[in-house]
């Protein structure tokens, strides 16, 4: 019977300093993926490293997680937790092309999800209430988790701040994801402050008030 290879297995570790090289890696990965105005800098993923490593943050983390095999990164994943609502936030998702369809994205997910619930009760002493994302309207891994794992489509236009100059916000879907007690709706209240605080905190937009986006998903 001939020997049968398993491939070597995928590892996935956190990018703790701006000096680890898979930081350009992954990166890299991430411009090849999405659209260059959905982007941040790979000048700002180094400066959330090196806030949090001086200690700066109270209650916002940021974590960039890689996934290697045999050396090579084939997978990057990030995101942000946000203690005054104490929510984490998916933030990129992105595997090589020749490695899809084998798990990588969801063990990034999984990895990522834990990691924000790791900072939700070092920093609330709380368990995590939600997981929130920002995708495509035609993603098909967005009707996966709104069908099996009780995530809550937004209905309203949801617009992503253009982190680049010159580029225009970005349409996509806002989803919110239940952790703790299952739910159908949030109310517009709710909906308002969250994504204020994506804009100013996680995004840092300074005046959020003077984007006609921001306007428009206010009195949508």
């Amino acid at each position: 019977m001939p020997e049968v290879r398993t491939p070597p297995r995928v590892a996935i570790r956190e990018v703790l300093t701006e000096r680890d090289p898979a930081l350009s890696g992954a990166h890299d990965l991430l411009r090849r993926t999405f659209h260059r105005a959905e982007m941040l800098s790979l000048r700002e993923w180094a400066q959330n490293l090196q806030e949090r490593n001086e200690g700066l943050w109270t209650d916002l983390a940021w974590h960039l997680l890689v996934a290697s095999r045999r050396g090579r990164l084939v997978g990057a994943a990030s995101g942000s937790y946000l203690g005054n609502w104490n929510v984490g936030v998916i933030g990129y998702i992105a595997v090589s092309p020749s490695e899809r369809g084998h798990g990588v994205g969801h063990r990034l997910r999984g990895a990522l999800r834990r990691a924000l619930q790791h900072d939700a009760w070092q920093i609330r002493r709380r368990r995590l209430r939600a997981l929130v994302g920002e995708v495509r309207s035609d993603n098909p891994w967005l009707r996966r988790i709104v069908r099996d794992e009780g995530a809550i489509a937004l209905d309203f236009p949801y617009y992503q701040p253009s982190v680049r100059w010159l580029h225009s916000a970005v349409e996509l879907v806002l989803y919110y994801q239940p952790l703790l007690v299952p739910r159908r709706s949030l109310p517009t209240a709710d909906v308002r402050r969250l994504v204020y605080t994506i804009w100013r905190r996680m995004y840092r937009v300074a005046r959020p008030l003077s984007s006609k986006q921001f306007r428009r998903m206010l009195d949508a």
